[in-house]
This record gives C-alpha cells, sequence and structure tokens, in this order.
C-alpha cells in the first residue's frame, strides 16, 4: 500500500508540535498511523507482530513563503469635471 503525504517542517515553530508534520494531501488532516497498519492487517482481534518499512522520496520540494515586497508603482487618477 502507498500513501501520499505532505511533510512540513518548521524548525522555529512555538509549539513543538508544529515543528514537523505530516499532512493529507487531499484533507489536510493528520494521518492516524495505527489505524492505516490495522486496515493492512484485518478485522480479526489479537496482537500482531508486524514490520513497517517506511521509504521517503522527495517527490517535490515547496519554498516556504517569505516576506516579498514589491515596488511601490504610482498609478495616475482621472479627476471627473463636474458637469
Amino acid at each position: 500500500m502507498i500513501k501520499y503525504y505532505i511533510l512540513s517542517l518548521n524548525p522555529t515553530a512555538k509549539h513543538e508540535w508544529d515543528r514537523c508534520i505530516i499532512r493529507d494531501p487531499l484533507t489536510a488532516k493528520r494521518p492516524d498511523i495505527a489505524q492505516i497498519i490495522s486496515q493492512a492487517v484485518g478485522t480479526d482481534t489479537g496482537s500482531y507482530l508486524v514490520s513497517v518499512n517506511i521509504e521517503v522520496k522527495v517527490l517535490e520540494a515547496a519554498s516556504t513563503p517569505s516576506a516579498v515586497s514589491f515596488p511601490e508603482i504610482s498609478v495616475p487618477t482621472q479627476q471627473r469635471e463636474a458637469a
């Protein structure tokens, strides 16, 4: 089973739990890894010794938005004459 997620890293985040976030790309929800593993195991009651292989491939990297400065442009305005 292959799943795709968005990983966001922010080492300067105010809270520790916001420094490394994995989210579903469609719903933006954080995945419940235990639930995903249980779906792969099945519905039979019991305890299981499982092996989970996590292979990470960076498909695309998006830079973090930074303060963008735009040069000021003066736009001439037309004044209407009162009739």
